[in-house]
């Protein structure tokens, strides 16, 4: 009892009124189910659901989030349910245990899915109550304080999970120290070499640093009581892990990193902060760029802070930050410093949270919960660049998004009708990425519409998913009226016709004999090409030969003329009706490897395999085909040679096309440093043709590769 009283007491510190009674309640209830069960340390089970309770008491959170603390594993490892918990303690206490019990795994599960699905749960009960995710840190907390007694597999799967998942969370939290501990514990024990090593070396000159800091803080405090500002100035050494991430970053040594030691000026008012800066920069010189003021511009988190790096008196970069002690609390405890309970959410709560509800809104995006979980870990860990609207509308986005990715937070239309962007009153094209501070302006027309090309840039889920919506709707569109002018046109040559099979009600049944939902779906599958409609008269005319028949018979010139016309060059199952294209971007030549592509409503497009344009395309629109024996046609390939730069090689690479069977129709040369960069585009009618050509330069004396290059 006495670490409950413990407990009890520091609950009652921060919050007099505490139901203290109802906590008691808890520990209790948590011992009697948990009885008998032990930790890997050996410790009686119970230790852990109290250590967790006593750091959601550190972060000063209320009785219900402590109580969650202590009941948080009842439901997935004892016979308990979220009837009983609800019974024993209310509707609020069994919402909050629900949002952080883990989802039970399948056997058909991974590990992996069943813990990228548990996520996706507790986030969504985040959105309910932001103590979920609260009293989940806490959990990992104690979870990482104990990694020790773990077997090496496990200790590292964690600490792996931590650092990259739940550190950028408390960061996105605001909950710094935890942070802090997150990538100190994750770093020791996925690094310990490396992290022993800056260890050690921190350590060498301590005494000599502590100096250091001292001094400073001395000078510092001096100059702001000469300015008539009452400070509090605090020196600390950076974390090893944090000193370890910017050696890595910027390819340093350890002595290569000189701001080792930040300094933390703690003032009473907005005001003073700015005026400590100006006797900062008065008395040292800042570096340029490394100003950041998130005071006027605070972080996602609400994190607030003037952040400078300038010039200190014996010539080494100081790092110091600058904040009123509101902030300073914001800063360490973030969402816990200022969460009120059972109020309506005001317009800075809905703000503080606008990450967490963009995080939720792209999770419907993704049918796999693993997919979900890389994309949320990228968001985390992103960094985030304030840009602005032609109105002055502050909207943070992640360091790397492009305008097209902007127009789509603003909103879906605006990303759907995107048809350009200004940046600081310039055009910019819709791959470009604001940077800090940009005045972004997305220029919108009613006939835009998203390029599969945008594919290739957009960073945000949200984006990925609409373009993608947005062009299969268009696609499916375009394949519906192509199915149904193709069907129509054949229907009359059997004096049959589309509004004639419905009003028959035949429609119907041709959708079903065709596996499809609707009529839309079978005249999707005709313009596609899975479906012919040779295939459809065979249905609804059983009896009839369509090579002999009557539809022939009516137009037996137009047939003569079709037959004298080229035969397809590729062959494919359910093609024979559909418009046969080669695809511009990769030229496939007679004896490579190719594979079809339904685009558009417009038939098949043939490419090479290994094109790189099918790379984002859907595979349900894949069809096999291959080459027609000896169905040879010219095509322009392009190739890059890289070689030495030497007289005559120009000559000789000629040659060697020349004598390979093709033919040059364009060239261009580039040397720099002894080395040419040579770029033609040759006339070829076959793989064969290209690999005798390939062979022939790779022999030339001083080319050192040669390859193929697509558009």
């Amino acid at each position: 009892m006495l670490i409950l009283d413990a407990l009890l007491a520091k609950i009652a510190s921060y919050n007099p009124q505490a139901d203290l009674g109802m906590v008691g309640r808890a520990y209790e209830y948590s011992a009697r189910v948990h009885e008998g069960q032990k930790r890997v340390s050996g410790e009686p089970y119970l230790t852990h659901p109290l250590a967790v309770a006593d750091i959601i008491a550190d972060m000063r959170l209320d009785v219900a989030s402590v109580v969650t603390g202590l009941l948080h594993d009842t439901v997935e490892d004892t016979l308990a349910t979220l009837d009983d918990i609800r019974e024993n303690f209310g509707e609020e206490v069994a919402g909050l245990v629900d949002g952080v019990t883990k989802i039970s795994r399948l056997e058909s599960q991974s590990r992996a899915a069943a813990e990228a699905e548990t996520l996706r749960k507790m986030f969504l009960a985040s959105a309910r109550d932001i103590r979920v995710l609260l009293v989940k840190l806490a959990d990992r907390a104690h979870n990482v304080r104990t990694l020790h007694y773990l077997d090496e597999s496990r200790r590292t799967r964690i600490a792996k999970e931590t650092i990259e998942l739940y550190a950028p969370l408390a960061h996105r939290m605001g909950v710094n120290w935890l942070k802090s501990e997150f990538e100190e514990t994750g770093f020791a024990t996925l690094w310990p070499d490396q992290c022993a090593e800056i260890r050690e070396k921190l350590s060498l000159h301590r005494l000599e640093r502590e100096g250091y800091i001292k001094e400073i803080s001395g000078v510092l405090v001096k100059r702001l009581q000469e300015a008539g500002l009452q400070a509090e100035v605090q020196g600390r050494t950076k974390g090893a892990y944090s000193i370890f991430r910017k050696m890595t970053q910027q390819g340093l040594q350890h002595d290569e990193v000189y701001d080792v030691v930040a300094f933390r000026v703690l003032v009473d008012s907005d005001r003073e902060c700015y005026d400590a800066l100006g006797i900062v920069h008065g008395n040292w010189r800042p570096v340029p760029g490394r100003f950041r003021d998130y005071i006027a511009l605070p972080k996602a988190n609400r994190y607030q802070s003037l952040h400078s790096t300038v010039i200190g008196p014996y010539g080494e970069r100081m790092e110091i930050q600058i904040r009123t002690h509101g902030m300073h609390r914001i800063a360490d405890f973030g969402v816990a410093a200022h969460w009120k309970y059972k109020t309506e959410e005001s317009e800075a709560e809905s703000e503080r949270f606008a990450w967490l509800k963009q995080i939720l809104e792209w999770q419907q995006h993704f049918d796999d919960p693993q997919e979900f979980l890389t994309s949320l870990k990228d968001d985390l860990f992103a960094e985030e660049v304030v840009v602005f609207t032609p109105t002055g509308e502050k909207v943070l986005v992640r360091n790397g998004e492009t305008v097209v990715d902007f127009a789509y937070r603003i909103h879906s239309e605006v990303g759907a009708h995107c048809a350009g962007a200004r940046v600081n009153g310039k055009l910019v094209p819709l791959r470009y990425q604001p940077q800090q501070g940009d005045t972004v302006e997305v220029v919108t027309t009613e006939d835009a519409r998203p390029a599969r090309e945008w594919l290739k840039f957009v960073r945000t889920p949200r984006a990925r998913a609409r373009i993608l919506a947005s062009i299969r709707q268009e696609e499916r569109d375009n394949a519906i009226a192509l199915g149904s002018e193709l069907l129509e046109r054949d229907l009359a040559r059997w004096d049959l016709d589309l509004a004639g099979l419905r009003s028959e009600g035949r429609m119907e049944g041709l959708s079903k004999e065709f596996n499809r939902k609707d009529e839309a779906s079978f005249l999707e599958a005709i313009g596609y090409g899975r479906v012919t409609t040779r295939q459809v008269l065979a249905f609804l005319l059983p009896d009839e030969n369509f090579e002999e028949g009557k539809g022939r018979r009516r137009f037996p010139r137009l047939f003569r003329l079709l037959d004298r016309g080229p035969k397809p060059m590729v062959m494919g199952e359910n093609i024979d009706e559909a418009l046969v294209r080669f695809g511009k971007c990769c030229q496939p030549l007679y004896g490579e490897n190719i594979v079809g592509f339904i685009t558009r409503g417009r038939g098949v497009t043939v490419h090479l395999s290994k094109c790189p344009r099918l790379v984002d395309t859907d595979p349900e629109r894949l069809v096999a085909v291959h080459w027609r024996k000896g169905s040879k046609a010219m095509r322009l390939i392009r190739l890059e040679v890289t070689s030495r730069d030497r007289p005559a090689l120009l000559a000789n690479m000629g040659q060697a096309i020349a004598s390979g069977g093709a033919n040059i129709e364009a060239a261009h040369i580039s040397t720099e440093d002894a080395k040419a960069t040579n770029i033609f585009d040759v006339s070829l009618d076959s793989a064969a043709e290209l690999a005798r050509v390939v062979s022939n330069l790779r022999r030339i004396p001083g080319v050192k590769a040669v390859k193929r290059v697509f558009s």
